[in-house]
């Protein structure tokens, strides 16, 4: 595929955000870009995920928007594993 050069313009911020973000992934930044425009581009019937939105019957109207909500009342969270010392305790 030929590649065809694009100018795009960013202010500091964005800019330092996007060379944070691609050198974290180890990405270029013209290959953080591409993928970014591929992400956004893409057509809902290509994203196997976004296909099923809406399957789901009986979930109240305002779920999406009320997410954090309802995942905060149904999430049960294990405990943490308690830490401890691989030194046997020794009673005096």
């Amino acid at each position: 595929m030929l590649m065809k050069p694009l100018q795009v313009y960013m202010d500091e911020g964005e800019l330092a955000r996007l060379a944070a973000w691609s050198r974290q992934r180890g990405l270029t930044k013209s290959q953080a870009v591409r993928m970014a425009v591929r992400a956004t581009m893409r057509a809902v019937g290509d994203d196997p995920l976004l296909q099923l939105s809406g399957s789901i019957h009986g979930l109240p109207s305002e779920a999406s928007a009320q997410f954090d909500r309802y995942l905060q009342e149904t999430f049960v969270a294990r405990p943490p594993a308690s830490k401890r010392s691989s030194k046997a305790r020794v009673r005096r």
